[in-house]
């Protein structure tokens, strides 16, 4: 089974640990790529060797990789390729597979951060409408907007705006009306379209009760090919002391994701 490459780019030092979201995708691709070629199993060493990447590090790795399903380890301490990396390179089932590992990534998510988890994903033009994990104690943000038509006021939405060139900010602008949904609302496109420039990619994009009184959310980017999407969360405003360390676990956390979406 053919996986996808780890993108180019200048070697990592075999001894420095892949700290971001993106440097573990890139290490996991090389480690499922070893396992694939390794049909009857494969020890860590191999991995380790074939992968350039130090045990200490690998077995992180593995234990993500094992719990995603996308590796199973066997009785002989040997791992194989796991079923959900078949189900996901499969093209028919693709779809919904993905779609149910980003589920169970979500509500994993969910309860780390404590927090409302969404996915959003803006293709073709648009904002698709986002997949969420909830719960009783974690309650989603009520949608009196749609998200698809509030891209200027929701933190999804912004984040995911941030990641377009200007030219395809001002398009999507230019389709969308920009309506004050509350008093903090940024209705003016030009200064939206300033922020958006102006938005560091290692920042978490904010919606301080701009999308709806009482809440508040953040959003960090998912860096995955030409994909463009973000994770996000909602809090109520009461708990807005705990959004950035929220955000920022949710991007050290974003690496399941950004796998999924790489396979």
């Amino acid at each position: 089974m053919a996986l996808l490459q780890p993108s180019d780019g200048p070697p990592e030092e075999s001894g420095r640990e892949p700290v971001t979201p993106f440097g573990s995708v890139r290490y996991a691709l090389r480690v499922l790529e070893s396992a694939a070629r390794h049909r009857d199993g494969v020890r860590e060493e191999t991995l380790s060797r074939e992968a350039e990447l130090p045990r200490i590090h690998l077995d992180h790795l593995l234990r993500m990789l094992c719990r995603e399903g996308y590796l199973a380890r066997l009785e002989d301490d040997t791992y194989v390729v796991g079923d959900a990396l078949v189900l996901m390179g499969s093209g028919v089932e693709r779809a919904k597979a993905l779609r149910e590992r980003l589920q169970h990534t979500l509500g994993e998510l969910r309860d780390a951060v404590g927090a409302a988890v969404y996915f959003g994903r803006y293709r073709d033009g648009e904002l698709e409408n986002p997949q969420v994990a909830d719960g009783p104690t974690t309650p989603a943000i009520n949608q009196w907007v749609d998200f698809r038509s509030a891209a200027h006021a929701t933190a999804l939405g912004k984040c995911l705006l941030s990641q377009l060139d200007h030219d395809k900010r001002l398009d999507h602008l230019t389709r969308h009306k920009t309506p004050r949904l509350t008093s903090r609302t940024i209705t003016d496109k030009r200064l939206l379209l300033d922020s958006l420039d102006r938005q560091p990619a290692t920042v978490p994009v904010l919606d301080l009760q701009e999308y709806a009184v009482g809440t508040v959310c953040a959003a960090v980017p998912v860096t995955a090919g030409s994909a463009v999407s973000c994770l996000a969360l909602s809090l109520p405003v009461a708990e807005a002391y705990r959004l950035r360390r929220a955000a920022e676990m949710l991007s050290e956390r974003a690496a399941p994701v950004m796998l999924s979406l790489a396979l």
